[in-house]
Formats: structure tokens, C-alpha cells, sequence
């Protein structure tokens, strides 16, 4: 009988490791929101910048802060495709046209409009752009490097379209490449992200600790994330570029965040 109850004491112990190891697996919980994926978010804190010395070229990532994300929050899966779009908008603006492909040529003003529309189509407001830390936050998944996957920039193409230098391609259909461990894809690379927030490029020295939402007024729009066209050392997740909330480009989508019901 000993032997008995060795044995089925080893069995649920093996049982309640593999349980632990499936709960923290689970942790990527995915809903469908509007006929889109997203990947639901815990609240959390983490290291927001660049943790190097500041070079002129990432000054505006300095100085490397804790910041909190005190409630948890919906994210796409993926960037807004062109289809979900055009299911919006009734249009497409996008440079090479098909439908699994990131929509891109919107504007940060195109993008809240949008927004706006899919609000009154669902008869609500929780949709809306991911704050500037609520991005790096996803994008990082418990990271503190460079790439939400390590430093080594070699291995970046397994998780990033990137790379095609003066404009040359186009966009790639979403979710080819690996996804980040929270099972968010192309947070680096394929096409740039509009987020919510002003740019000022010393906002990091008085940001608040607790939900930053960036500067009240400002010039430009904040953009994250690199592009399919972009240097290895651009789609890095501390990486910030700004442009006018007019601006359409051909390397520039976006990704909705959702609000808890």
C-alpha cells in the first residue's frame, strides 16, 4: 500500500505541475470583439524606455522609468486589416490592396474616425488607441531587452517583417510571423502603430508612475513599432517617432485596444 500511495502522490504532484504550467500558459486569453481578436492584457508594472546610455538618436527614449498599468485591458491580436476596415469605413486606402494585410495610408485623424464608427456600430466606447506605455507594456510581454525575444538582433526575423529600405514592398498579411508571449503578432515590424498620445521627446523625465496618457497638447502623434521597411534597430520596443495627426503613409497602421466592459 505504501508503494501505492508513493505512487499516486508522485501523480498528483506531476498533475498539479502540469495544471500550474497550463494556467500560465492559458494567460494568453483571446475574445472576439466586432468580428476582431484580441488578447487580453493583465495589469502589471515594467521598466518603460531604453535602459542604455542615450545616444542623440534615442535621447527621447531616456530616461528608462517604472511605470503601472493598473487595470487590465483588451489589445488586438493583430493590426486592423484592410477588410476590417473597409467592414467600417466602406473604403480602402492602402497602398497594395489585400485584405489580410495591416491597412496603412491612415491618418491618426482617419484612425479616430474609425474608432468613432465602430463605437456607434457596437453601441459603446470601448474601442480606442493603446496609450503610449499600455503599447510597450504589451509589446515587451515581461521583457526588459531590446526585442520582446532577447537583443539578438538575428533572430528578429522570426517574429518581423522588416527591413525592405526605401519603401521598397509592401505590407505582409498579419499574423505570419511569431507572436510575442502575451500572443500579440507583429509588434515589431510590418507596419508602424498609431497610439493615443502627444509626442514630446522629454516627456519620460516628469511622466507619471501610474497610467501615463502622455502630454495634454502637443504637435505630433506618437507612432510605435518599426516597419517592413525599417532597420532592425527601428522596431526595437522602446522606440518613439512622431508625425502629424494628418500624416498617410505607406509603413503606417494601427492596433486597437479595447476597454473592459
Amino acid at each position: 500500500m505504501r508503494i501505492e500511495h508513493r505512487t499516486l502522490n508522485r501523480l498528483l504532484i506531476i498533475l498539479f505541475i502540469n495544471l500550474l504550467y497550463a494556467q500560465s500558459a492559458g494567460a494568453v486569453e483571446s475574445k472576439n470583439f466586432a468580428g476582431m481578436k484580441f488578447i487580453f492584457i493583465p495589469a502589471g508594472c515594467f521598466q518603460m524606455g531604453n535602459n542604455k546610455p542615450p545616444t542623440d538618436r534615442t535621447v527621447g527614449e531616456t530616461p528608462s522609468h517604472r511605470v503601472c498599468i493598473d487595470k487590465p485591458f483588451y489589445l488586438g491580436e493583430t493590426e486592423v486589416t484592410q477588410r476590417e476596415w473597409e467592414d467600417v469605413m466602406g473604403n480602402n486606402p492602402s497602398k497594395s490592396k489585400v485584405e489580410d494585410k495591416p491597412v496603412d495610408r491612415v491618418s491618426w485623424n482617419d484612425v479616430q474616425e474609425f474608432i468613432q464608427k465602430l463605437n456607434a456600430k457596437e453601441g459603446g466606447t470601448f474601442f480606442r488607441l493603446p496609450t503610449e506605455a499600455e503599447w510597450e507594456y504589451a509589446a515587451r510581454a515581461g521583457s526588459e531587452s531590446d526585442f520582446c525575444f532577447g537583443d539578438n538582433e538575428r533572430s528578429l526575423a522570426t517574429y518581423a517583417w522588416f527591413g525592405n529600405l526605401g519603401y521598397k514592398g509592401t505590407p505582409h498579411e498579419v499574423a505570419q510571423k511569431k507572436p510575442n508571449d502575451w500572443g500579440l503578432y507583429d509588434m515589431h515590424g510590418n507596419v508602424w502603430e498609431w497610439v493615443q498620445d502627444w509626442y514630446d521627446g522629454t516627456y519620460y523625465s516628469n511622466s507619471p508612475a501610474n497610467n501615463p496618457t502622455g502630454p495634454e497638447t502637443g504637435k505630433y502623434r506618437v507612432y510605435r513599432g518599426g516597419s517592413y521597411i525599417g532597420k532592425a534597430s527601428n522596431l526595437r520596443s522602446a522606440v518613439r517617432f512622431s508625425a502629424l495627426p494628418t500624416t498617410r503613409t505607406h509603413d503606417v497602421g494601427f492596433r486597437l485596444a479595447r476597454q473592459l466592459d
